[in-house]
Order: structure tokens, then sequence, then C-alpha cells
């Protein structure tokens, strides 16, 4: 498998391919602009190449140093609000992270807010992953 493009924005990577037009729509929300301007600045990774990768599949194929990746995986082209999958990988060298990754789900409307933040290291991660829902959806403050 192919690594994922290095890009100074972040990355958008489609897995799921089995509708068409839902990818569209999704397309459509996560690159107009809110009603204040803002967007957020993804390099769109469209390649059935990555069908069907899981979260670690994409971040093994992610350029190296922790960036932001954003997953438009089937949940987020089979879900009303959008919900694609922010993925956030941790620094390997820290010893108090168990975990590889921190995963959040947001709705494409509000994808501005996380890429825009985190990118510029505006907030950290974890005042989006406390803004969610229970449900573990980010909507926004």
């Amino acid at each position: 498998m192919k690594s994922l493009p290095q890009t100074e924005n972040t990355l958008l990577i489609r897995t799921d391919f089995s509708d068409q037009p839902a990818w569209q729509a999704l397309h459509t929300a996560i690159t107009t602009p809110n009603e204040d301007d803002f967007l957020a600045h993804v390099h769109i990774v469209d390649d059935p190449a990555y069908s069907e990768l899981t979260t670690e599949q994409v971040t093994s194929l992610a350029p190296a140093g922790g960036f932001l990746l954003i997953v438009a995986d089937k949940t987020a082209l089979t879900t009303p609000e959008m919900p694609l999958l922010a993925v956030l990988p941790y620094d390997e060298d820290d010893d108090d992270i168990e975990q590889e990754h921190g995963e959040l789900r947001v709705i494409a409307e509000e994808l501005w807010s996380i890429e825009n933040n985190i990118s510029m290291a505006n907030m950290d991660w974890e005042s989006f992953v406390e803004a969610a829902d229970d449900d573990g959806v980010f909507r926004g403050f």
C-alpha cells in the first residue's frame, strides 16, 4: 500500500466508496465555508486504493510527525450529520500515552473548528474531546 501524500494541509482520507451521492454531499459540506467564512484546510485523498482501511492502517500510512488526520469512512457517509473521524497520532516518545492515537467524531459542519485549531496549535485535543456529546461526537462549542 502506498503512503499517504505529504502536504501542508490536513489529510482527509476517503475509505468508503459505497455511495457516490453521499460522498458528493460530504465533499460539498467540507469544502463550503460556514457563515463566518471558516473552512477546514484539507487535502482530500479520494483514491479507491485506500478503501476499507482501518484507523491503524491509515495512521501507519500517514507521513511521520503526528499530524491530524480526518477519515471519511462508512459512518461519515451513512449518518445524517456526516460525523467524520478525526484521528490524532500521539508522540511515540511520550511514556504517559498508552495508545497510538486519539479518535473523535466531528460533524462535517464543525470540521473547520478542529482542523483550524489543532493545525495552528490554538487549542489542544482534549478541549475537543471534552466538548464532545455523550455519543462521542463533537458538534461545536
